[in-house]
């Protein structure tokens, strides 16, 4: 079959947003509704997956998780998006958090763009603003900060020392993606760097879902509170003078139930339902 003969579908790179059900997009629930194929990472709720995905859809799930053998490569997921979309099918690519946050959306870009695949982009609510927002911590504030930064520290060549000096120094609200392994590190570093005694650290775990905790420490202090303590995937760091007003404006409470609400990934790929035929 010549490229000429094929009848090219379509993939919508979509948001599920970080935890919540309900924060989802309109748009994205009406793609998810009439999807062919639906491709989702692992930080999906059950909820968006049981009731907004079309019931005839194929549903994929395509894992990745730091430090797992099992985590899907993205060349597959590139490849899968490219063999459904050749396939003449809708395909809805459904991303935890917001679709360009360290999501990985430049290389499925490219391999759409290469295939002359098109598609749509559908924002979402990402993590940081998901996380502030159910810890009552606003990311901007006056006389607190004006500005925010997104950053990952996952490897040590990530940052540079003249950078740690920068974000040690800034008023700037910081939030770390995915830098829960490093996270002695990262506080190593602000400390090696004289960071001010008014700006805290918190640690937000599986934020936005009925599950979430957040724990709340100086960096002056970090050793004795939480050195050392693991912490439930996802989970995410917010740095700066705003994390004390989390005390003040917390709307949910901390609970003594600490378990998973996203299931930890043991395998690469599991498919639901029976493969579209051609």
């Amino acid at each position: 079959m010549s490229n000429r003969d094929i009848t090219k579908g379509k993939v919508i790179l979509a948001a599920a947003g970080p935890g919540d059900p309900e924060l989802i997009t309109l748009k994205t629930l009406r793609y998810l509704g009439k999807a062919d194929v639906v491709i989702i990472d692992r930080l999906v709720s059950a909820d968006i997956i049981k009731h907004y995905i079309n019931t005839e859809a194929i549903v994929i799930k395509v894992g990745k998780q730091a430090g797992k053998e099992s985590s899907t490569p993205q060349p597959t997921i590139n490849n899968l998006l490219v063999e459904y979309a050749l396939l003449g099918k809708l395909v809805v690519r459904l991303k935890g958090g917001d679709v360009s946050f360290f999501s990985n959306i430049m290389d499925e870009l490219i391999v759409l763009k290469e295939h002359h695949i098109s598609y749509e982009i559908i924002p979402g609510v990402t993590s940081a603003s998901g996380a502030a927002a159910y810890a009552g911590i606003p990311l901007t504030a006056r006389g607190y900060s004006t500005g925010v930064r997104f950053l990952t520290y996952y490897r040590s060549d990530i940052i540079s020392e003249l950078q740690w000096k920068q974000l040690s120094q800034t008023d700037d609200t910081l939030v770390f993606y995915m830098s829960m392994e490093t996270l002695d590190g990262v506080v190593q570093k602000f400390l090696e760097n004289n960071i001010s005694n008014d700006k805290l650290l918190a640690v937000i775990e599986q934020a936005t879902t009925p599950l979430q905790h957040v724990y709340v420490s100086g960096f002056y202090e970090y050793d004795e509170k939480l050195k050392g303590k693991k912490f439930i995937s996802p989970s995410l760091v917010i740095v700066g003078k705003v994390v004390a007003l989390h005390e003040q404006f917390k709307w949910i409470s901390n609970d003594n139930i600490r378990k998973y609400y996203f299931t930890p990934l043991h395998e690469a790929v599991e498919t639901y339902n029976q493969p579209v035929s051609n």
